[in-house]
């Protein structure tokens, strides 16, 4: 995975290109990735690309890709995409993929998946606390809130209490040692279920990457950093997400005043934003390519020159952060 020619197909590509026809300006690719929208983009006519992320091995692969391009057209930042709008500003659009990529999925080194059996790891990025570090040192009680708020886990305690006392007698180093655990506390899956562990992984995923804090403050970073008539595109895997995005475009392109005797009237502003269309899933033949495609939903709006302003975390729907504090 770590060359050019590394498999990735970038989900509800040709929608987004369809929905911003002409493509034109400087656009930012805030999750790089392997660099499947930022190309798309280039090849539809973007004038320039920045193309942001905090994984090292998109950078390194995107070494290989660029090299098709004039190097004026692509500006490379390594950085979470929260901090957006310092790396760059009056942008004609901003596309966002959410959740963990195929190329990371797809390294067993990573310890993404449960399916590849590797080192507990989970870093998006190379900074910060890994997964290991979280399941072999965090409170019983904090592990049950991360499983419970990021990951939806109905036998969060159960799982918790197991992974507390294993840990005693070994510490947690593999993707496989973790799954077998947290399998070992629920029921087997039938046919067509997913794997006991998935809901867990992803909670534990959530929590080393911040992901739902980045989520919030890369959303209004996007709002910070777009021109007037700026495309922002976000697509989504996760239903949390979605709504959150839903949420934030909802609150950012409301002009505010009405009111009723239900609510209160909210002071009259001009909206930062108009929803051009509503969530737009990916086709019957898209799926069929490309099945990491089935959960996916793209969301669409158009900056106006209204002051940029922002949403809490909390109205975007989003669980309550989990403090990391080990024991």
């Amino acid at each position: 995975m770590a060359g050019s020619d590394a498999p990735h197909v970038p989900v509800l590509l040709d929608a987004i290109l369809e929905a911003v026809t002409p493509v034109r300006g400087i656009w930012l690719d805030g999750t790089m990735g392997a660099g499947g929208y930022a190309r798309g983009l280039l090849d539809a006519g973007a004038d320039r690309i920045v193309g942001l992320d905090r994984d090292p091995l998109a950078h390194r692969m995107a070494r290989d890709w660029a090299r098709s391009y004039s190097e004026d057209r692509v500006t490379l930042v390594q950085d979470v995409f929260s901090n957006m709008d310092a790396a760059a500003h009056d942008l004609d659009g901003v596309v966002l993929d959410l959740g963990v990529s195929s190329m990371q999925l797809d390294e067993a080194d990573r310890g993404f998946s449960f399916l590849r059996d590797g080192p507990l790891d989970m870093r998006m990025g190379d900074a910060g606390p890994n997964a290991a570090e979280l399941v072999n040192t965090l409170p019983e009680g904090t592990l049950a809130d991360i499983l419970h708020r990021y990951g939806e886990e109905r036998a969060a305690r159960r799982i918790a209490r197991a992974i507390v006392r294993r840990r005693t007698e070994a510490p947690f180093a593999t993707t496989a040692d973790l799954a077998e655990t947290v399998a070992g506390c629920l029921p087997r899956a039938k046919p067509g279920q997913s794997h006991p562990a998935t809901r867990s992984f992803q909670a534990i995923r959530i929590a080393v990457n911040d992901e739902f804090g980045e989520l919030a403050e890369g959303l209004s970073a996007a709002e910070r950093a777009l021109a007037p008539g700026g495309w922002l595109a976000v697509v989504t895997f996760h239903s949390v997400e979605d709504r959150a995005v839903k949420r934030f475009l909802a609150d950012r392109a409301d002009a505010g005043g009405g009111g009723s005797r239900h609510a209160p009237v909210r002071e009259a502003r001009k909206p930062a934003f108009a929803v051009t269309h509503k969530a737009i899933a990916p086709s019957e033949a898209e799926v069929a390519r490309n099945p990491r495609a089935r959960s996916a939903r793209l969301r669409l709006a158009r900056r106006t020159d209204a002051p940029a302003g922002s949403v809490p975390r909390r109205a975007l729907g989003l669980p309550d952060p989990v403090r990391l504090e080990a024991n």
